[in-house]
């Protein structure tokens, strides 16, 4: 149980942290009414999220020659 409550408070902070710095918004478009004798009509919204795009690169890394020689070894020749 205490596990359950700890989790469910880690994603109330993520969602917290999103809609501080606008990665999730919601706006109103359309606003509630109550029922007279019949109907009503509930609120509606539009939720605008943040995307991320993942993909890959192809490059090609110059990496330096590295020599090792032992102690006493007379340098290699180039």
């Amino acid at each position: 149980m205490r596990a359950f409550l700890v989790m469910l408070g880690i994603v109330a902070l993520l969602v917290l942290a999103a809609l501080l710095t606008g990665f999730l918004r919601f706006d109103q478009t359309q606003s509630a009414q109550l029922p007279r004798i019949e109907g009503g009509q509930a609120p509606r919204f539009n939720a605008d999220v943040g995307r991320i795009s993942v993909g890959t690169e192809n490059k090609t890394v110059a990496v330096p020659d590295v020599k090792v020689q032992k102690p006493g070894e007379p340098a290699p020749q180039q």
